[in-house]
């Protein structure tokens, strides 16, 4: 039974990154299953590529809801790449490998990565910059990303040991309306600059 879900899982990785489903369907145990799903956000979602987010450990609504984003080109899709498998280096985007999910799809996968565990990325950052985004996150970010941006049910996802060139780019898509935004986050957004941002993102890249 456990298989079968594990398979089902695959099949619904396997569309979303574009590989051939009859390759897949013939794979033998369940970690070369969940394999597939690794070929960008890395195994069980700890994303050792520091533009690629880590996901594993995310809630299922936070997930569900920037799939459905990016099905309906609500978020931007700038151009990546397979990073591994046999597409690795060929060129592709978030918006093309959702476009054929299902809702249901949508709530396995994220499913699925919401049980793995999140394993925060090891990077450099300033110790200065650190300190003083702890600051202006407990000041203005604490209330809706609680403990440092570090818990998934609250539903904004966790920051708290991000990649932290992913970071950079999700406060620039948020602050230029790339991407949905609710209303009394982007009231904080607005009221800080561009170091502000980078303070943020080195707080969040320190948290261990």
């Amino acid at each position: 039974m456990k298989t079968k879900h594990f398979k089902h899982i695959l099949l619904v990785c396997a569309s979303l990154l574009g590989i051939s489903l009859a390759g897949v369907a013939s794979a033998a145990d369940v970690n070369k299953l969940v394999a597939v799903c690794a070929n960008c956000h890395g195994k069980a979602g700890a994303s050792t590529e520091s533009e690629v987010p880590i996901i594993g450990g995310y809630s299922v609504d936070f997930l569900v809801n920037n799939l459905k984003a990016y099905k309906n080109q609500d978020r931007a899709c700038p151009e990546t790449e397979f990073r591994s498998g046999s597409k690795k280096g060929q060129k592709t985007n978030m918006c093309n490998m959702v476009k054929d999910m299902g809702d249901s799809e949508m709530k396995l996968v994220a499913q699925y990565f919401s049980k793995q565990k999140f394993v925060k990325a090891k990077q450099k950052f300033d110790p200065e910059l650190a300190r003083k985004g702890k600051e202006i996150h407990d000041m203005s970010c604490e209330k809706c990303h609680s403990e440092g941006g570090s818990v998934a049910k609250d539903d904004a996802g966790m920051m708290a040991g991000q990649w932290m060139p992913y970071l950079r780019q999700a406060l620039d898509e948020f602050s230029t309306g790339k991407r949905p935004i609710a209303k009394k986050m982007k009231l904080k957004l607005d009221d800080l600059n561009k170091e502000d941002f980078e303070a943020l993102v080195n707080y969040y890249g320190s948290i261990k």
